[in-house]
Formats: structure tokens, sequence, C-alpha cells
């Protein structure tokens, strides 16, 4: 049998909710180099954005820099990446990449990671887990000469996410670049297509991504915090990405092996190896 190179195929992942715990910036950003507690911030943020008609997403890193100005603290990309380290990851996420490429490599496929997210891309980057990411798109500051944050150079909210998506099926990486992003490219002659992508979100943020991705033929999964399930909204949620059609599965955010994500994941895969022609599945 004439050898065949591995086919390219991605995991795209948000962050907050999907492999970690929460929002990033909460565990010491906000609590500790800026003195305020997660429910003050994000309710300013609320406050700000329906009095000024504002996106969120703009108002929240509008406020961190507002804040560190405050406090005399210059917010620089190296404070954002150090307490990016203070991500809690869901179980079995530091594990997962060796163990799904693997899985993949097997069957012919050669799997990339990305992240597409609200987060902040600097903070992203500290992460013990970022070096495992073909590449991270995420909301970024353009700095001074000083490396003081003064703007948000590129910020991602839950319908822009879409962007990244195409970029990655492109190929199309800097930010700035739209001509290449926007020129027409057959199908069949784009580097990632739709159909060997798997998008991995937690709820409403990631409704646009997942939904465009399985319109375009690809795998949409929703994850959510098992520790959450007792409270009455989480089932609820559940419920309505499935009766609405938003996602293939919901399943729990646990990465480890024999999990209900790792089980899904693996099968989605193996059908990806199998609907390609020459390429070997289970």
């Amino acid at each position: 049998m004439t050898h065949r190179p591995a086919l390219r195929t991605a995991l795209v992942y948000d962050f907050d909710g999907t492999l970690a715990r929460g929002n990033i910036q909460e565990p010491t950003l906000l609590r500790d180099y800026l003195e305020m507690t997660p429910a003050d911030f994000w309710g300013l943020v609320d406050r700000r954005k329906r009095a000024l008609n504002a996106d969120p997403i703009l108002v929240y890193m509008q406020l961190l820099l507002e804040r560190a100005a405050e406090l005399g603290k210059p917010l620089t990309a190296d404070v954002l990446r150090a307490h990016g380290a203070s991500a809690e990851l869901f179980r079995g996420v530091p594990e997962w990449f060796d163990r799904i490429d693997a899985y993949a490599a097997e069957r012919g496929l050669a799997l990339e990671h990305y992240v597409v997210s609200s987060a902040n891309e600097e903070m992203l980057r500290g992460t013990p887990i970022a070096d495992r990411f073909r590449h991270v798109f995420g909301c970024r500051y353009a700095y001074d000469a000083e490396g003081r944050a003064i703007w948000p150079a590129v910020a991602i909210n839950y319908t822009s996410k879409t962007q990244f998506l195409f970029r990655i099926n492109k190929g199309v990486f800097d930010v700035y670049e739209d001509t290449a992003l926007n020129r027409w490219v057959p199908m069949d002659e784009r580097p990632l297509p739709f159909s060997r992508m798997i998008y991995l979100g937690d709820g409403d943020t990631d409704i646009p991504s997942m939904k465009m991705v399985r319109h375009q033929g690809g795998h949409s999964i929703a994850v959510f915090d098992p520790d959450e399930w007792s409270r009455p909204l989480t089932p609820t949620k559940v419920y309505n990405l499935i009766a609405e059609d938003r996602a293939h599965f919901v399943v729990p955010a646990d990465y480890s092996p024999g999990s209900q994500l790792d089980v899904t994941v693996r099968g989605i895969l193996g059908r990806i190896a199998r609907d390609q022609a020459g390429y070997r599945g289970d």
C-alpha cells in the first residue's frame, strides 16, 4: 500500500469553562494584583456595558486597565503571563494532549490543538499547557515603549470567534491579515477543512462557533463543569444545547482516560479517519 501523509486534524478549544474552571482572571489577577473580588469586577462590567451599550469584552479589557492605573500597578504582558499560571485546569487536562495525539496518529491523523478565547491571550500563554497549542487566539493589548498595556489590540467576542475558525481553516494566523482571510479558496484546497475540525466550548459564547463548525461539516462538543451539575441551571443549559441542536455532544469537562469526553473525542477521530479513503480507523 502506498504510504500517505498523516491528515491534519484540529481540536479547537475555548478556554474558560472548557479547559479550566471559571475565568482565567479570577484566581490571582483580580483578587491579588488588582485587589477586587470577581463578583465586584464582573458586576461592574455588567453595569457599564449596559450604561454604554458596549461590547462586554471591550468593557472588561478597559476596566482591567483602569483598575491597574488606579492602583499604580502597570499591566504588562509579563504580569498577565505570570497570573495565567494560576488557571485551575480541569481533571486530566495536562496529560490529555500526548494521549489523544497518539490515538490520532495511530489512525493516520496529525492532530493539532488551537485555542480561540475571549480570555486575555497573554494570560493564556502563561498557562502550564500553553506550549501544547499550535496557535492561541485571545484578547490582546497593545503596549507602549515601556511595555505597559495601553489599548485593546484584539478583542474576541462570541460572534467574532467564528473569524478565527476560518483563520485556522485557511492557515491565516496574523490578525492584521484580512486580505488573505477573505480571499476565496476552494474547500478542497484549504489546509485544514472543517470536516476535520472538532470544536469544544462550554456554553452561550460558543454557540455561534459550534453551530458554524457543524454546518460546515465539522463536529462540536459542549462541556460543563462536573462540579456544577447539581446547580439548577446546569441541567437546563445542557438540555437546551441538545434540544436546540447546538452541539453534537454534551459531556462533563473531564479529560481523564475513559471519561465521556475522552471516549467521545476518540470516537469522532475514528470517524474522521474512516471517512478518509485509505486511512485506518478502529
